[in-house]
């Protein structure tokens, strides 16, 4: 007699579109350590490997387009994709070529996060990219994530006060994402508290609207930072992929984020801005409690 076939259950599947940190801390690496703990099916398409540690990147090496699109391919015509997490696309090209995949394949959830400089200041992405994001990819969107610096590089001017979020926010709503997600973990002067800023569309009583939500959380007195915003969009995209919708998705994922930051300022790793602790609800790095 046979045995009987268990019921399949639901785990969301969650596909990144990104590039290799060979440190672990950010891209692809971290993505799939934030997909995982939050109860996810992680799958990749790398666009680029990059020799990366905690002090920075000392060399980039992109992957061949029909590399990437195969890769996609690969993922979606098997495993299926409830969402698709965009980080590192280091040239128009690749732009174009993930663009062109997400479209063939009709994916109707996407979150960007368009990673243009990282943590250590190293460029990951220049203007032609930034304008080919803004064309390929932006009207695809579901959410864009960008950090101040990437926000002042897409509309060419500096955001460096929380005053500026709301027109920089309408102004980044206006190029073509359902929403809009400023994160102002690079505010000058490093102040006690920490403002992101989120507006969306949506409707009400039958009519199309835009909301906004301002989510302030507390500022962790740590240099381990890095890969936080690829862990902050994945976890979104997670979320998102397990029906939690977007003002909750990000409430919670800022939420996971800042614990990890938390978890994390007890790690020794690297000479550099270290790590989050992604796996804090497994493994907790507090010292215990004296009796």
């Amino acid at each position: 007699m046979k045995p009987s076939t268990p019921s399949p259950i639901f785990i969301p599947k969650v596909l990144s579109i990104a590039g290799s940190d060979s440190g672990g801390g950010a891209g692809i690496q971290a993505d799939l350590k934030v997909i995982t703990a939050l109860g996810g099916f992680g799958m990749t398409a790398i666009t680029a490997i990059t020799a990366q540690n905690t002090m920075g990147v000392t060399r980039i090496q992109d992957i061949d387009l029909d590399v990437v699109e195969a890769q996609i391919d690969a993922v979606v015509t098997d495993i299926g994709v409830d969402i698709v997490k965009i980080g590192m696309l280091a040239s128009p090209a690749i732009v174009k070529t993930v663009a062109r995949c997400l479209k063939k394949h009709q994916i109707k959830q996407i979150v960007l996060d368009p990673v243009l400089m990282a943590t250590s200041g190293a460029s990951l992405g220049g203007d032609d990219t930034a304008k080919a994001m803004v064309a390929e990819l932006f009207p695809l969107t579901t959410i864009i994530t960008p950090n101040l610096h990437e926000a002042s590089i897409l509309l060419g001017r500096p955001i460096q006060k929380t005053s500026h979020f709301k027109e920089a926010a309408q102004e980044l709503l206006a190029m073509g994402p359902k929403a809009v997600l400023i994160k102002g973990g690079h505010l000058e002067g490093e102040p006690k508290d920490l403002l992101d800023y989120l507006i969306w569309h949506d409707m009400k009583d039958g009519e199309p609207v835009v909301l906004h939500q301002e989510f302030l959380h507390p500022r962790i007195p740590t240099l381990n930072t890095h890969g936080t915003g690829c862990s902050l969009s994945s976890a979104i995209a997670t979320y998102l992929a397990d029906k939690h919708d977007l003002k909750h998705s990000v409430a919670k994922a800022i939420s996971f984020v800042t614990a990890a930051i938390e978890a994390g300022q007890r790690l020794d790793i690297g000479k550099g801005p270290g790590p989050l602790w992604h796996m804090h609800d497994f493994y907790p790095t507090k010292l215990p409690e004296a009796d």
